[in-house]
């Protein structure tokens, strides 16, 4: 093993570590702020996922300045204020249950959403550390760390939920304050400056970023990665609700949305070496197909074993969408341009997702289940068809 791709390997596992702890906290963000949000509304219950799009929002909006930061103080100091970000939005997300303000209640998954914007970035640090025969395999790497959050986030729900009762739901988001510590503990470890040799401190050599944004191979991938997501939280926000709604406990839900999770994350082990064989154009399709039969289960009936299936699928097409979108990405700009280019791609997707994830909650509240799932076949195909046309026109080039 090389030395550059030791220390990848290196940054990598830490990077892991930290996501396994701090990640926790979007699984009880997304399982528990639709439930909770529902439990603060007296009357119109159809804003009960805005909570979850005050998270999404929050990803969003922190995308750009936690690229920013990370570029200017280095990224542990960048990944540890983000800790800090997080630990605040948990102790508002507290502060707001005690008090009954549901609106309190949005604004701080708002700020534990920002800290997350810098738990995104850890996959392009990996990426960023890593030899160009590393990269994929280092953003799965990371991503694998989700397997504990699986495990660990909807765990925590199940027995914090009541800690503080009469009030619901509280010790659960009180909980994310010290997964934050653990994690900046964890971040403890990193490397001061885990920059490349290879970057370009500078910028003399940087593109404009609509030169960047421009080229066919980032805009499909953009697209692809945007359509994976903003397609997974609009059916998994609602999942809870629809799980809840057809008579299946508290309980059933967040196991549900805990092998979701699991399915979003295991496949991480193996997902880069699969890129590396197949072809990142292959299993990104591969991913939406899976989309695609998700939805098929859950439009074949609402049994438990339906949601939970479905479910399932829904985090293997992600894992697959997602992390073969994020290398394509990686494959398109130079190490000047990366805090530019990471921080707009962010930007656009996570913007999508809060669209998405608000959407969810009014759809549902409308047409029922079955229309989150119906949506997902126009915008795979669209995303499928960007595949074919990027693949074709490369193959012409060859």
């Amino acid at each position: 093993m090389t030395q550059p791709e030791s220390r990848a390997r290196r940054t990598a596992l830490v990077l892991a570590t930290s996501q396994a702890i701090i990640g926790s906290a979007a699984p009880i963000a997304i399982s528990m702020g639709a439930l909770a949000g529902h439990y603060l509304l007296d009357a119109d219950k159809s804003l009960a996922t805005a909570p979850v799009t005050g998270f999404n929002v929050g990803v969003a909006l922190g995308a750009l300045p936690a690229a920013a930061i990370l570029r200017g103080v280095g990224t542990r100091g960048g990944f540890m204020f983000g800790t800090l970000v997080t630990a605040f939005g948990g102790a508002i997300a507290t502060l707001a249950l005690f008090r009954g303000s549901f609106w309190l209640f949005v604004f701080g998954l708002l700020a534990v959403g920002v800290g997350g914007a810098f738990v995104q970035q850890f996959r392009f640090a990996a990426a960023d550390n890593a030899p160009p025969q590393f990269k994929a395999r280092a953003i799965s790497f990371v991503l694998a760390g989700g397997v504990i959050t699986a495990i660990l986030g909807p765990q925590i729900v199940i027995f914090t939920r009541e800690a503080f009762a009469p009030v619901m739901f509280a010790g659960s988001f009180a909980s994310i304050i010290v997964l934050a510590a653990i994690g900046a503990g964890i971040l403890l470890f990193l490397p001061r400056e885990t920059a490349g040799p290879a970057a370009v401190a500078d910028g003399a050599d940087a593109r404009p970023l609509s030169v960047i944004v421009s080229q066919p191979r980032f805009a499909v991938a953009l697209l692809c990665g945007v359509g994976s997501y903003a397609l997974m939280t609009f059916v998994m926000t609602g999942a809870p609700l629809a799980m809840v709604g057809c008579g299946f406990s508290p309980d059933e839900a967040t196991l549900g949305i805990s092998w979701h999770v699991m399915a979003m994350f295991a496949p991480s082990f193996v997902t880069g070496r699969i890129i590396q064989r197949f072809g990142v154009e292959n299993v990104m399709g591969a991913g939406l197909f899976l989309l695609v039969a998700c939805a098929i289960v859950a439009l074949s009936g609402i049994q438990l074993w339906q949601f939970w299936t479905a479910l399932i699928l829904l985090g293997l097409g992600w894992n697959f969408g997602f992390i073969g979108a994020t290398a394509m990405v990686a494959e398109t700009y130079r190490p000047s341009e990366k805090g530019r280019a990471q921080g707009f791609h962010d930007f656009v997707l996570f913007s999508c997702v809060a669209l998405a994830s608000l959407a969810s909650g009014a759809t549902y509240n409308a047409w029922g289940w079955d229309m989150l799932n119906w949506v997902v076949f126009p915008v795979t195909f669209v995303c499928l068809a960007s595949l074919v046309v990027l693949s074709l026109a490369r193959r012409r080039t060859a």
